[in-house]
C-alpha cells in the first residue's frame, strides 16, 4: 500500500489538475459563444451565395470558365484543414483519418495526391509523406477573409496552371455543440450547388435578366465563390475545435473528480492501517510490560 505523503501527492497534484481543465473548459465556452454566432451567420450569407450561383451557372456551358473545366483527372489536390492547437479530443483526429481514406481511395484508382494544409495538426501530421504542397499555419485563431482570399489563390492558380485536375476539400462540420463531424466537398472544379439550382430555375419568381451579361458576372462572382468556401471551412472548423475543446475538458474535470474520489479512499485506507498498526503496537507493548 502507498504512503500516506505520496497519496498526498497525487491528490493535490490531480487537483490542480482539475482547476486547469476546468478554466480551459471556461475559456472555450467563451470563445465558442463567438466563434458559433460568426458561423452560423456566415452560412445563412453562403447558402444566398449558392442559390444566386446556381441560377447563374443552370443555363451555363462549365467549360466557358477555367475554374469551371472538367477535365480528365489525373492529380488530385486536398484542402485539410484543421486547428492549430490540441486538447480538443478526437476532433483533428477524425479529420486526419478521412483525409488518409480519401488519399488511400484516391491512389488506389492511379491518381497522384497533393495536400493543402491549413491548421498545424494537419501539417505536422502529413509533414513526412512528401504531399504537402502548402502549409498555412498559425491562422485558425485569428482568421479573416483575406487569409481565405490567399489560400483561395493559391489552389486556383495551381489547379489553372494544370498541376491539379480536381481539388478537393475536408474539413470539420459544426453540428451542434455536441457533435462535430468531418466532412468532405468538391472544390475545384466549380460545380455550384445543385439544389440550389434547382430551386432557383423552378421558383416562382420566373426568369431573372441581369445587367452586365451572365458572363460578365460570373468571372467576378467565381473566384469570390471559392473565397466564400474557404472562409466558411475555416469558420466551421473554428467553431468546431472550441465546442469539442470544451466537452474534452469538461470530461477531464470530471475524469480528475473520478481519481481524486479512488486516491481519498487509498488515502483513508492508509490512514486507518497506519492507525490501527500503531495501536497495535502500543496493546502491544502494554502487554509485554506486564
Amino acid at each position: 500500500m502507498p504512503s500516506l505523503k505520496d497519496v498526498k501527492t497525487k491528490i493535490g497534484g490531480v487537483k490542480k489538475t482539475s482547476q486547469i481543465t476546468k478554466a480551459m473548459n471556461m475559456v472555450a465556452a467563451a470563445k465558442l459563444r463567438g466563434a458559433q454566432q460568426k458561423m452560423e451567420d456566415f452560412r445563412s450569407y453562403a447558402e444566398k451565395f449558392n442559390a444566386a450561383m446556381g441560377n447563374l451557372s443552370s443555363a451555363m456551358d462549365s467549360g466557358a470558365f477555367p475554374l469551371m473545366e472538367k477535365r480528365e483527372v489525373k492529380t488530385v489536390e486536398i484542402l485539410v484543414v484543421t486547428s492549430d492547437r490540441g486538447l480538443c479530443g478526437s476532433f483533428n483526429s477524425n479529420i486526419l483519418k478521412m483525409t488518409e481514406k480519401l488519399i488511400a481511395r484516391l491512389e488506389g484508382e492511379g491518381k497522384k495526391v497533393t495536400l493543402v494544409c491549413v491548421g498545424k495538426k494537419s501539417a505536422s501530421y502529413f509533414r513526412k509523406t512528401g504531399k504537402v504542397r502548402q502549409r498555412y499555419l498559425d491562422l485558425m485563431g485569428t482568421f479573416q477573409m483575406f487569409n481565405a482570399r490567399a489560400i483561395a489563390q493559391d489552389i486556383a492558380g495551381n489547379f489553372l496552371t494544370g498541376e491539379s485536375d480536381e481539388v478537393r476539400i475536408v474539413y470539420g462540420k459544426f453540428k451542434s455543440v455536441a457533435v462535430q463531424r468531418p466532412a468532405e466537398q468538391m472544390f475545384l472544379p466549380i460545380q455550384p450547388d445543385a439544389v440550389a439550382a434547382t430551386e432557383a430555375t423552378s421558383s416562382a419568381a420566373g426568369a431573372y435578366i441581369y445587367e452586365p451579361s451572365t458572363e460578365e458576372i460570373m468571372e467576378v462572382l467565381l473566384p469570390l465563390y471559392m473565397n466564400v468556401m474557404v472562409y466558411h471551412a475555416m469558420l466551421e472548423v473554428s467553431a468546431s475545435e472550441h465546442a469539442a475543446r470544451m466537452s474534452a475538458m469538461d470530461n477531464a474535470t470530471n475524469a480528475c473528480k473520478d481519481i481524486i474520489h479512488s486516491l481519498t479512499l487509498i488515502y483513508n485506507k492508509a490512514r486507518q492501517a497506519g492507525i490501527t498498526a500503531e495501536l497495535m503496537d502500543i496493546v502491544g507493548g502494554a502487554e509485554a510490560l506486564k
